[in-house]
């Protein structure tokens, strides 16, 4: 769908979750979790090099906008996009960028 067809309460939601994604460490956990990947906060945080609640803080902001998902299976909860096209988003900023 081209962004001429959609209402102006998803181009709402699209701005929403484009500034939510707009921060280095948030770019980060999406290319993470490209490919249905699932991984939990310490996977994530550990692969960041950043401390554990300032990841959740990410995670949760992330989250609250509608980019990832959980789901807690056990002592763990396991985070992931929401829309696999998300990491097409990370694709662009990267051949953008360089």
């Amino acid at each position: 769908m081209k962004v001429q067809g959609l209402k102006p309460e998803q181009l709402e939601q699209a701005a929403i979750m484009l500034k939510a994604i707009a921060h280095p460490m948030r770019i980060a956990i999406i290319s993470y979790l490209e490919d249905g990947k699932r991984l939990t906060v310490t996977e994530i945080h550990e692969k960041l090099k950043l401390e554990q609640s300032t990841t959740s803080h990410h995670l949760g902001i992330l989250k609250d906008k509608g980019v990832l998902g959980s789901k807690r299976e056990g002592k763990n909860t396991f985070y992931f996009l929401k829309h696999d096209q998300l990491s097409n988003i990370v694709d662009c900023i990267s051949m953008c960028a360089c």
